[in-house]
């Protein structure tokens, strides 16, 4: 096991989350608030001597880095960069509770947007940039940013692949150039421009400066903390369209955007998983307004609030403009298959991913007709090419973790007492990192009403949803640490 070269890696993750934390210190020294600004020295302090310590001792490292020191090192690092990144909540007393910061934080960086806060707009400014911010580094991934911008030896260690495939949401991560570092440097430009790009579009809007950041940074995550009581309800008809749009744009694999600057956007429409996405987003958005019309003064308001939600479940953003936990049960039903699948791999999105459910019902349909003709040759196709059977055979066993998962925190969580409903969506919401579920944890509603063991158990589900499972898994194992 490389300790050295893991050390050295989680180092320069948490000095970067601490001068992360500067522009949130800049904004509370700004507006005067001396217990977010102490919250920000204090935390930011410590978290510069544990990365600086970890650094110390990953001086000299080797890179001979394999796949199991790429899954530790994403793992340890995301629960670093949660303990952390809580710690201005906890200092400025604006979330005294550890457990309870904890929970926002990783909601945070995992893009879940699940909060335990039912009052945000009596955050300080500082906190609530800090909050937000969060949802932006999460979305594209922190060890794909320190891999963009830190210099290192790509080598035939081949530690970058396993970063970026350990960290990376979907069934598989491939080069969209030959040298993974170059690959991250293009998707985090691609991922700023879009950002920008949105923020810009809110503006337009006559969204305030601050708010549009916010906004931007929750959408471009896919993350969904409001910094509003209502969440985006009480902004014009235009700025929500804007996220409806952007939502959707995010739940996107990059590789088509970088497809679209190749100027090869029939390869795009071609691409399987796209094409999934896209029809499912347009359908949904058909029968909802068809289910819910009735509840709306006309069809263009009726589509605006239903385009809304799918585009905020679908890409696992999670923000609100309508207690969707008040619609008919078919449009609930259709929006909790919606949180399922999320959107597609490669994404700033959560979920079970368009990709991997793709390859499974493929998968599923080979075996049937192997049970039909026994002696065919059967083969799965995705865009044309042969998926190799290891990825197959990944796609499975994540299904089946993926259950066991879910039953195990479902079961966990409901020692707490609260209803079936609550208790099956909050897996659900936090597992596929979407934030808001049904009934106790609507819309309307948050974590609060859950006690500590339910709020660990969520926040391993908010990890495992998004680091694929695996890195939390093999974190938790024992064969992991054994000698030999």
């Amino acid at each position: 096991m490389n300790y050295k070269m893991m050390s050295r890696f989680i180092g320069q993750m948490l000095l970067i989350e601490a001068a992360f934390m500067l522009p949130a210190l800049l904004i509370s020294v700004l507006d005067g608030d001396e217990n977010a600004v102490y919250g920000f020295l204090a935390a930011t302090a410590i978290t510069t001597a544990v990365g600086g310590m970890l650094l110390i001792f990953g001086k000299n490292a080797k890179y001979n880095f394999y796949a199991k020191e790429g899954l530790l090192c994403v793992g340890i690092s995301w629960i670093a960069f949660g303990i952390l990144g809580s710690l201005p909540f906890v200092f400025s007393k604006e979330i005294p509770s550890f457990i309870d910061a904890l929970f926002e934080t990783i909601s945070g960086f995992t893009t879940t947007g699940a909060s335990i806060l039912s009052e945000v707009e009596s955050l300080s400014r500082g906190i609530l940039y800090w909050r937000s911010f969060t949802h932006w580094l999460g979305g594209m991934g922190v060890l794909v940013f320190l891999l963009a911008i830190v210099p290192g030896r790509e080598g035939k260690s081949g530690f970058t692949m396993h970063l970026l495939r350990a960290e990376s949401p979907g069934p598989n991560v491939g080069k969209l150039v030959p040298k993974m570092r170059h690959t991250a440097r293009i998707l985090y430009i691609i991922y700023i421009v879009l950002t920008v790009l949105d923020i810009l579009l809110l503006l337009l809007g006559k969204m305030p400066l601050f708010d549009a950041i916010c906004t931007g940074f929750g959408t471009a995550g896919t993350g969904g903390f409001g910094i509003k009581n209502d969440s985006i309800a009480g902004y014009s008809p235009y700025i929500q369209n804007v996220c409806t749009v952007f939502m959707i744009l995010f739940g996107v694999n990059f590789n088509c955007y970088y497809l679209i600057l190749l100027k090869q956007i029939k390869n795009v429409f071609k691409d399987e998983e796209f094409r999934f996405y896209i029809i499912m987003v347009l359908v949904s958005i058909m029968l909802i307004s068809w289910n819910i019309r009735g509840l709306y003064g006309s069809w263009g308001e009726t589509v605006r609030y239903a385009a809304f939600q799918v585009g905020s479940l679908v890409s696992s953003t999670g923000f609100a403009t309508a207690n969707f936990d008040e619609w008919p049960g078919f449009s609930k039903s259709l929006l909790l298959f919606l949180m399922f699948v999320g959107a597609s791999a490669g994404s700033t999105g959560g979920g079970f991913k368009c990709g991997r459910t793709v390859l499974l019902i493929k998968n599923f349909h080979r075996g049937l007709m192997k049970e039909l003709r026994p002696q065919q040759v059967q083969v799965v196709r995705m865009n044309g090419n042969k998926v190799d059977e290891k990825i197959l055979q990944t796609a499975n066993v994540y299904l089946i973790a993926y259950v066991l998962i879910y039953l195990v925190s479902f079961l966990l969580i409901s020692i707490d007492g609260h209803s079936i409903t609550t208790n099956v969506t909050a897996v659900l919401a936090c597992l596929n990192n979407i934030g808001p579920g049904l009934d106790l944890v609507g819309p309307s509603g948050n974590y609060a009403c859950f006690g500590v063991l339910s709020k660990l158990v969520l926040i391993f589900d908010m990890l495992a949803g998004r680091l694929e499972i695996f890195p939390m898994l093999i974190l938790f194992s024992r064969a992991t640490w054994k000698k030999g």
